[in-house]
Formats: C-alpha cells, sequence, structure tokens
C-alpha cells in the first residue's frame, strides 16, 4: 500500500512528531533525568551527568524546533491562515509561536552566549541550589509547554 499524502497532512505530521520530540524529551529531562540525578549523584557529579545529558538532548531539540517551525510556517502559508494572528479566537496559534520563540531563544541564544557560562560558574559555587533552581525552572516550562500543547490541540481540532 502506498501513502497519498498531500503536503499539508506530510506538514502537520512532521510538526506534530517534532513538538512530541522537543516537548517530550524536555519532560523527560525534568521529571526524570534531574530528579535521579540529584538523588543518586553527588553535588557536583549530578551537575557533570545534567550537563552531559542536556547538552546530548540541546542538539536534537534545535533539529525539533526548526523543523517544528517551518512545517508550521508552511503549513500557516498554504491554509492562507495568517490572518488567524488577528483573530482573538486563534490565541492558540500565538501561545504555540510564542512558546517556540522562547525554547529558540534559548537553544540558539541565551544557551551558546551566556547560559552555559552562567550554569557552570554558579554550579561550582553552589551545585545542590544551581541544580534546585535548573529543576525549578525546567518545571514552569515543561508545565507550560504542557498546557500550550492541549490548548493547541483543542483549537487545531475545534474545541475552542
Amino acid at each position: 500500500m502506498i501513502l497519498d499524502l498531500d503536503g499539508a497532512a506530510l506538514a502537520r505530521a512532521i510538526h506534530v512528531a517534532s513538538v512530541v520530540h522537543w516537548i517530550g524529551g524536555v519532560w523527560f529531562v525534568t521529571f526524570v533525568v534531574l530528579p535521579a540525578v540529584a538523588r543518586f549523584a553527588e553535588p557536583e557529579r549530578a551537575v557533570a551527568l545534567f550537563e552531559a545529558v542536556e547538552h546530548r538532548f540541546a542538539g536534537q531539540a534545535r533539529l525539533s524546533t526548526l523543523a517544528a517551525a517551518a512545517s508550521g510556517f508552511w503549513m500557516t502559508g498554504v491554509w492562507s491562515a495568517w490572518d488567524r494572528f488577528l483573530d482573538p479566537r486563534f490565541f492558540w496559534m500565538h501561545a504555540m509561536v510564542a512558546l517556540w520563540a522562547v525554547f529558540t531563544v534559548v537553544l540558539f541564544v541565551a544557551e551558546p552566549l551566556f547560559l552555559h557560562a552562567w550554569f557552570e560558574r554558579r554550579a561550582r559555587l553552589a551545585p545542590e541550589a544551581t541544580m534546585r533552581l535548573v529543576l525549578r525552572l525546567h518545571r514552569v516550562l515543561s508545565t507550560l509547554a504542557l498546557i500550550v500543547v492541549a490548548v493547541a490541540a483543542l483549537g487545531a481540532h475545534g474545541g475552542l
């Protein structure tokens, strides 16, 4: 059986798969890796393990956020849906773009320019407090991401 996909269906599949990988990975780091590392390793080792996992996932997350953006903007253009950004009923589209922008700035700008260096300096001085702060920030972003994904799914499928 040969798949008969149009461009929009393929773009939607890429978009959903990208978001699942990106946000799912953030959730895994937040709710599995960080708590396990904090519980089972001395503070300095916890920092090193976290950095290793985060570094490995950051490259993947960069690709996923790029794929999510490309497919999302492509669908918006193909469906001539740019005017939805002017309609408050489509606030969920703004939420998707805002969430994407936050993660993109962190992954492509903040992390390479200053966030990594800040984390290393702070972790040397106070590793336990740094890991608690990182976990707290990850929890906030993960929760926000889950809310945005749920609202966007509702909006995209006529639930709002």
